[in-house]
């Protein structure tokens, strides 16, 4: 495993679209590839990850940051502050992490552990009741995250439009019981 230290987290700013742009069209594709169709993988491109759709989470309330390993981009994720749960709590919000992802290349680095570090820091900055997060229920990082402490709350098939699901865990990590 890598230095942490040699990894850095940064805000997405208005010259950094085609960075993430580039990361998600190099990552997004490989880590489903194995899970979804081609033609699923497609759609959510387009629906869920063209620069259209990720201006809008931003505007929306999404942070995306991007992260580095000796200036060049390796990864990237988006949180959601104060997202609202009601399947988990009736009252209280969490930091949701959106989007986790680290080039295939670099998995097994320390980079993800230090995305989520991340996620976790910005989350103790809120008064929220913990940190959550959707993942599909075939992706590998299912034990990436259960790993780190998080556990399954419950499941869900989530429609998505076009006749697809996203079939996936709600994890959880809470702050407070």
């Amino acid at each position: 495993m890598k230095s942490q230290s040699s990894f850095e987290v940064k805000p997405l700013g208005e010259r950094d679209w085609p960075v993430l742009k580039s990361l998600v069209d190099r990552v997004w594709p490989v880590t489903f590839k194995d899970i979804l169709s081609e033609e699923q993988i497609a759609y959510m491109m387009e629906f869920m990850y063209s620069t259209a759709s990720l201006k809008k989470q931003v505007e929306t309330g999404s942070r995306f940051y991007i992260l580095y390993e000796a200036a060049e981009p390796i990864g990237y994720l988006a949180l959601i502050p104060n997202y609202r749960n009601e399947k988990l709590t009736k009252e209280g919000s969490w930091m949701k992490v959106d989007k986790l992802y680290v080039m295939p290349e670099n998995h097994g680095t320390g980079a993800g552990r230090f995305l989520m570090d991340f996620a976790f820091a910005e989350a103790n900055k809120e008064n929220v009741q913990g940190v959550m997060l959707n993942v599909n229920r075939d992706n590998k990082a299912v034990k990436f995250y259960e790993y780190y402490g998080f556990k399954t709350a419950y499941s869900g098939d989530f429609d998505i439009g076009k006749g697809y699901l996203m079939q996936d865990y709600i994890m959880v990590y809470p702050f407070k019981e």
